[in-house]
């Protein structure tokens, strides 16, 4: 007796490749994932030293993955990007600017950095006692700021600043100021004239009611000398005094620096007789009074010591030879100290 044959069953079928193509998918899906989440939170494989990317304005998130495809930074495939974009929100909000990448970074971390606009802080540094020429000269060597300034005279660069009636001669502060790829010397000279403009205006509000001194300018001016004349923060605020002194008194402020910054560049290295004694509108010498205007860029320490000078009745001060100075209240204690000094004698 025969067996009857099982029937076809057409749902049977269909269910089994529905379930075949669901499974199929689910792994698919499952194994995407894992290269998705791989490709987001491992280590980029290319970068293996610290190198820097610089992202255009107006870089999309393409252009971006292209310039780091164009270094072998970017693994995985391109919609892997568009997805962890989308995923962290920063789609569309990608800064540009110059970056450091690290060997260790991320995909994630990265975008994060780019969303952040974490770039790359460059330093320039104002230093004390610079004059403005010398200053020009450091920025002008600058190889990352825009060079916007060259063969712009003085006059012309303070017009651009809208300071046209102000000598730049100790209008910047200085200090080391970060900026970004793009800036130029001009906005580093911005930053500095108005860094001094409010540290100038603070310290006038609260100085000290005896200074002699007019305005903030006056200030800037004597500020400028007793940065030149040490080296010493100990020092600045008997240096300031003496001038301070001397002003009230009527007295000549007799010194070198004014007469070295009058001689411009004729000055070599020496100061003679005839120096002193030819007139300039710098030479305290033959003048008395503030120059014109500052010799120099004084820092904070300089302006804080004109404003609050130390309370000392000495009237003269000479070089000992080691960076510090004697300090006396008499002429006949000066003579003394600059026979021992300055002449090596006892």
């Amino acid at each position: 007796m025969s067996r009857p044959s099982p029937r076809f069953s057409f749902k049977r079928v269909l269910f089994n490749v529905i379930a075949i193509l669901v499974i199929g998918a689910a792994a698919l899906g499952a194994y995407l994932y894992m290269r998705y989440q791989h490709f987001a939170d491992a280590p980029i494989a290319g970068l293996v030293q610290p190198t820097q990317v610089d992202v255009p304005i107006g870089a999309n998130l393409p252009v971006i993955v292209g310039l780091l495809d164009e270094r072998g930074l970017a693994p995985g495939n391109p919609y892997f990007w568009r997805l962890l974009a989308r995923e962290l929100g920063v789609a569309g909000k990608l800064h540009a600017g110059e970056y450091a990448l690290d060997p260790g970074l991320t995909p994630r971390a990265l975008l994060k950095k780019m969303a952040a606009g974490e770039v790359i802080q460059h330093k320039f540094t104002i230093v004390e006692g610079w004059t403005f020429a010398q200053l020009r000269s450091a920025l002008a060597q600058d190889a990352v700021l825009q060079q916007t300034l060259s063969g712009v005279d003085d006059a012309d660069l303070m017009r651009r600043l809208g300071d046209a009636d102000l000598s730049p001669e100790g209008t910047f502060l200085p200090e080391t100021y970060s900026y970004v790829k793009g800036m130029s010397d001009a906005d580093i000279l911005r930053r500095a004239r108005d860094a001094m403009k409010k540290t100038l205006d603070k310290l006038w509000v609260e100085h000290a009611a005896d200074t002699q001194l007019k305005s903030p300018y006056e200030a800037l001016i004597l500020a400028s000398i007793v940065e030149k004349e040490t080296g010493r923060a100990e020092e600045r605020p008997q240096i300031a005094r003496v001038f301070l002194s001397r002003l009230k008194l009527g007295m000549k402020l007799q010194t070198d620096p004014t007469v070295i910054y009058g001689m411009g560049a004729n000055y070599n290295g020496n100061i003679r007789r005839s120096d002193l004694d030819t007139d300039t509108p710098y030479n305290t010498y033959t003048r008395t009074g503030l120059p014109p205007t500052p010799i120099a860029l004084p820092g904070k320490a300089a302006l804080a010591a004109v404003m609050h000078p130390a309370d000392t009745e000495a009237l003269y001060f000479v070089a000992r030879g080691n960076g510090s100075h004697e300090f006396s209240a008499t002429l006949e204690a000066h003579n003394r100290a600059v026979a021992k000094y300055q002449l090596h004698r006892q």
